[in-house]
């Protein structure tokens, strides 16, 4: 049985939804971020040493399987669950297209809207007396690197949504779950640039039946911003 160790508001709503969109069995254990510090609580590590979510669990024949990072949950559920759904068949152009966009999405935008995150909360709560000078560093950051960096990025993800309805062609696969999390992530934090084809994208997914039944199940869901 497959089991998602959920934590509220986290990477891990887009594992629940995977999961349905194949029509999988599994449970949900949740977990609550501390609401002073925004972490996840310590019973993760009791899971994994890291502490994080997502985390999936497998309790096979062989023993429980263990495994953590969101691209190797997704690529685990269809290797060994998938029977060929929502991935493009392996030595194929669209699989290299598919596995670039399941890793891009952690490796390359992710962290620039993390970092985002990171900056604009130090900026809010440095202390009174050089809050000025803290808003002023933020806003350079934002304004020589994070901008830009982020414009480029969407930028790119824009075009390519230009050229197929999905990430990887005309049928959805798991690359567009990956790419759903740092996409809303984008929107909470970056704020709509003109990308009309990311919204519409965001409009899509948010329609897919798969994606309200995990919403359903997964329970409230916003994103700091």
């Amino acid at each position: 049985m497959l089991t998602v160790h959920h934590l509220n508001n986290s990477r891990s709503q887009r594992i629940l939804w995977l999961l349905e969109e194949l029509g999988l069995p599994y449970e949900i254990k949740r977990y609550q971020r501390d609401a002073a510090t925004m972490l996840a609580p310590k019973e993760l590590k009791a899971i994994h040493p890291l502490g994080k979510s997502p985390l999936l669990t497998d309790d096979t024949a062989n023993g429980v399987i263990t495994i953590a990072e969101s691209g190797a949950i997704v690529e685990y559920i269809l290797d060994t669950y998938g029977n060929g759904r929502l991935a493009p068949p392996r030595g194929t152009p669209e699989f290299l297209r598919y596995r670039f966009w399941l890793h891009y999405a952690e490796g390359s935008l992710m962290p620039l809207l993390v970092m985002k995150l990171i900056v604009g909360v130090a900026g809010k709560k440095a202390p009174l007396l050089v809050r000025p000078v803290a808003k002023g560093f933020v806003g350079g950051i934002n304004k020589a690197f994070l901008g830009p960096q982020l414009k480029l990025h969407l930028d790119y993800v824009e075009s390519e949504l230009a050229r197929h309805s999905w990430f990887v062609g005309e049928e959805f696969t798991a690359a567009d779950v990956q790419m759903s999390f740092p996409l809303e992530a984008a929107r909470a934090r970056a704020g709509s640039a003109g990308q009309s084809r990311i919204d519409a994208f965001l409009e899509r997914i948010h329609a897919r039946p798969a994606y309200r039944r995990a919403l359903e199940k997964g329970g409230p869901y916003e994103l700091m911003s």
